[in-house]
């Protein structure tokens, strides 16, 4: 970073910045001092000059700068990395089991824009802004060291970095080997449940991390019942049912190579005779269901974000609200739904309001069992909102008397 390298906010912006939010946005900018590249660390200074701390610049996005330190004297080197990489693994260490786990979680630790997964003995990579992706190999090199310094060899690297939201930073869209290639099949076990994660063609990362704890919470409430797990994906909901000893289990999902890899995990754990994937539309198939006369002693809705921009919620909220409702509906009175959105954009408040509307509109009664988050690898910062994203509740469905 040159010296004159620097951003000077407008009078009265960077207000979410200064409360612990890790991005500066490019409206907030009043100049920019000598000729730093996009991609480039500059210093971040009040509209007064006084200084705020340093992060990486890049005018091709709104989020015009990423905050590395809230120290303006901050060295961003070798050692300020490996610092930054030791806290987030010690942190993992400390809070998950590390067999599986996500390591590196962008702004959440201080790395904005990465995020590496572990699964087993292979990582995998997700860079989403252009100033880390320039120290990305760095970061990697320390993390395989960090990690074999607690016996763990890393027999390879993938890269998933083929996410939209890189054109935003104006940069491709890439994946591949960031090491010699290796099977990108691995096999991992979470909650004593066996999976083959697909690290190369599997959503996101391969798997969903991020849920661990959520579907261990849900086991001790499927035993000897009769269980609906919707998108399903790689089944692993409807495993951690079977494993708490559920009669019978359907997991559902749209898309046919999800049930294909959810059937092949339920065999691998010798669950294929009490658990079965189909290829369904979730919100066409609650509907019949309903009609059939079909009900469950356990709903499991865990969709997809129906949104990824606040100007779709609207849409959003009526998604949520159609399968909470018919979800409700297909509940044994006295049974249970667990029921959850990744959204961002739908916050806590509006995920709870939509909830209750459905359950007014279902004409049922909801007692809360529990309301969980995102796994602690997932840790959420407070001031950085944006890293609560998962909202999971599991309630008692009652029908009204």
């Amino acid at each position: 970073m040159a010296d004159t390298a620097a951003i000077r906010l407008r009078r009265g912006e960077g207000r979410a910045f200064k409360a612990g939010g890790p991005w500066i946005y490019d409206n907030e900018i009043g100049e920019i001092a000598g000729s730093p590249a996009d991609g480039d660390l500059v210093r971040i200074e009040d509209y007064n000059g006084y200084p705020l701390g340093v992060g990486f610049l890049n005018r091709a996005s709104t989020i015009a700068v990423r905050v590395l330190s809230r120290k303006a004297d901050t060295v961003i080197d070798g050692a300020f990395l490996e610092r930054r990489v030791r806290a987030a693994w010690q942190y993992r260490k400390d809070t998950v089991d590390t067999s599986s786990c996500r390591i590196i979680f962008g702004e959440a630790d201080f790395l904005p824009g990465l995020v590496v997964d572990k699964f087993a003995d292979v990582l995998v990579v997700e860079s989403l802004a252009l100033g880390i992706d320039r120290l990305k190999q760095a970061i990697l090199d320390i993390l395989v060291k960090v990690l074999a310094e607690d016996g763990i060899a890393i027999r390879g690297i993938y890269e998933r970095s083929d996410a939209k939201v890189r054109l935003k930073e104006g940069m491709e869209r890439v994946k591949g080997f960031l090491s010699p290639p290796f099977d990108p099949v691995v096999e991992i076990v979470e909650n004593g449940i066996r999976y083959l994660v697909d690290v190369a063609e599997g959503q996101k990362t391969g798997f969903f991390l991020d849920q661990k704890y959520n579907r261990l919470a849900i086991q001790p409430l499927a035993k000897d019942g009769k269980v609906l797990d919707c998108f399903t994906h790689t089944g692993a909901f409807a495993l951690n049912a079977a494993k708490g000893g559920a009669k019978e289990v359907l997991g559902v999902d749209a898309s046919q190579l999800g049930v294909d890899q959810a059937t092949r995990n339920a065999a691998l754990n010798g669950m294929s005779g009490r658990v079965r994937f189909e290829c369904h539309d979730v919100f066409e198939l609650l509907p019949r269901l309903e009609r059939e006369g079909e009900r469950f002693d356990l709903v499991i809705l865990d969709p997809p974000a129906f949104t990824k921009s606040r100007a779709s919620v609207k849409k959003a909220v009526t998604g949520y609200r159609e399968i909470n409702l018919r979800g409700m509906r297909l509940v044994k009175n006295g049974g249970y739904l667990a029921t959850c959105s990744c959204s961002h954009f739908m916050t806590p408040e509006l995920f709870a309001k939509t909830i209750g509307e459905a359950a007014r509109d279902a004409r049922r009664r909801l007692r809360q069992v529990e309301y969980r988050t995102q796994s602690p690898d997932h840790p959420v910062l407070w001031g950085a909102d944006q890293s609560l994203y998962l909202k999971f509740y599991i309630f008692q469905v009652v029908e009204e008397a």
